[in-house]
């Protein structure tokens, strides 16, 4: 059945760009949004808009019952939760679909199961993805923990299943250090999600990470559109993606993106989906999925000619995908730079009222960005403001029509990011495509010293 009405259950650029994929499919759209965002581009735009609570996520854009009851009183028949707050709450989906509600996203089951990074892994592993040497699962017993070690070899990581963005997360050199590490590793994981198990994994040195998107119609078809290399990390947060990965072979791509796409299909996974792995001297090793857009889906957009919102829309309405393998074609490079509300050397957030906003423009450059002149930019919430991602015929050619949009961009009244993600651009490592996951935390380092 045709969706009509959409509930955006978020904020900020990834709901505008909801709003947008939506009109253009002649579907009327709901902003939910809390006092602080009663301003917000995407609450001007939508159709209606819905305040549900306070400033506080946790009172508004984490408050599963005020959202049904705005999709109930809108009579919205779907709702999209974008990516973060709700978007990979398994009880959030299932709620929603039992108020006869379409959720624009994987099934709960699924969601469940990758969302928990113990069962991920194993599930990943019965469907023949490649895994990070490690335990099989959860890990408590020393003596266990001490004899993976030493069989996969040191050094090792230690885990937290529920984790993310670093916390419960602890490196081990040596034997001696392990139990103390692990206690820790628990400790930290319990204060942070509530959770203190934890597991071991083989702890590899200097890793890109690459990750592959993959579509699914929930009935057992499923494709992938390439990968994108996420490597430019500070403190486990991406800050620049682009796609394709530049240290990829088309053979080695189609390999693993074949290998991705049996799996969802396997599964019978629905939806949009990403599967995340640490790549290290020409192997691939498993490390999450998301089963949610991601933030830098734009690249895939722009080399595959492929709008993911709306075929999640359409695979919602159980409509079967609209291509094939087949059709997939990746041609050109693109770049996405997260633009945040940032000082841009010591990352203070600098969150305030936007005086003067130019966004550049020109042929293959796009601005997923929710700002306009006199925007107010709010603390309470994840500082990133703006994407600017850029296509190229070639890499090369790409990163020129980048370095010239930077330069372009206008953002007053706050301090950006817009000045770092120009000074990488004139780092030769980058120029070349020569860096990992480890590689922006040293430069920036170094730039501080």
């Amino acid at each position: 059945m045709a969706i009509e009405k959409i509930l955006i259950a978020n904020r900020g650029e990834i709901a505008l760009r909801i709003h947008r994929a939506a009109h253009e499919m002649g579907i009327k759209t709901v902003a939910v949004h809390s006092t602080a965002d009663a301003d917000a581009m995407h609450v001007r735009l939508a159709d209606e808009a819905i305040c549900i609570g306070p400033p506080s996520a946790t009172d508004s854009y984490l408050n599963i019952p005020a959202i049904i009851s705005a999709a109930e009183i809108s009579h919205a028949d779907a709702i999209h939760p974008g990516y973060g707050f709700l978007s990979e709450n398994a009880q959030f989906a299932e709620i929603v679909e039992s108020h006869g509600i379409k959720w624009i996203g994987p099934k709960p089951e699924h969601i469940r199961t990758m969302g928990d990074k113990v069962e991920a892994k194993r599930t990943a592993g019965a469907l023949g993805l490649p895994l990070v040497p490690g335990s099989d699962g959860a890990i408590d017993d020393v003596g266990e923990a001490k004899a993976i070690a030493r069989e996969i070899g040191y050094p090792v990581i230690i885990k937290a299943a529920s984790g993310g963005g670093g916390r419960g997360m602890k490196v081990v050199n040596s034997e001696e250090e392990l139990e103390t590490q692990m206690q820790q590793a628990g400790s930290e994981a319990k204060a942070a999600f509530g959770d203190a198990t934890v597991y071991l994994e083989k702890y590899l040195g200097n890793p890109r990470h690459i990750e592959f998107q993959i579509f699914g119609d929930g009935n057992g078809h499923a494709v992938h559109l390439g990968e994108r290399d996420c490597s430019l990390q500070r403190r486990h947060q991406k800050v620049l993606e682009e796609a394709p990965s530049p240290v990829l072979a088309t053979a080695e791509r189609d390999r693993m993106g074949n290998i991705c796409a049996k799996a969802m299909a396997d599964m019978g996974y629905r939806g949009a989906g990403t599967i995340e792995f640490l790549w290290e001297n020409g192997e691939f090793y498993f490390i999450e999925m998301n089963t949610r857009l991601q933030v830098e889906h734009p690249v895939t957009e722009m080399i595959t000619g492929i709008d993911l919102v709306r075929e999640q829309i359409r695979v919602a309405e159980g409509k079967p995908l609209s291509f094939s393998q087949e059709d997939v074609t990746f041609t050109g490079h693109a770049v996405e730079c997260r633009i945040n509300a940032e000082d841009p050397r010591t990352f203070m957030p600098s969150p305030g009222t936007v005086t003067w906003y130019h966004p550049p423009g020109g042929l293959y450059v796009r601005v997923d960005s929710g700002l306009y002149h006199g925007y107010k930019v709010p603390p309470y919430y994840d500082s990133m403001i703006a994407k600017l991602i850029v296509y190229g015929q070639t890499r090369e050619g790409c990163l020129m029509r980048l370095r010239r949009a930077l330069g372009e961009f206008v953002i007053e009244g706050m301090k950006t990011t817009i000045p770092l993600h120009q000074r990488l651009l004139e780092e030769p490592d980058f120029q070349n495509g020569n860096y990992t996951i480890k590689w922006l935390e040293e430069w920036l380092a170094k730039d501080a010293e």
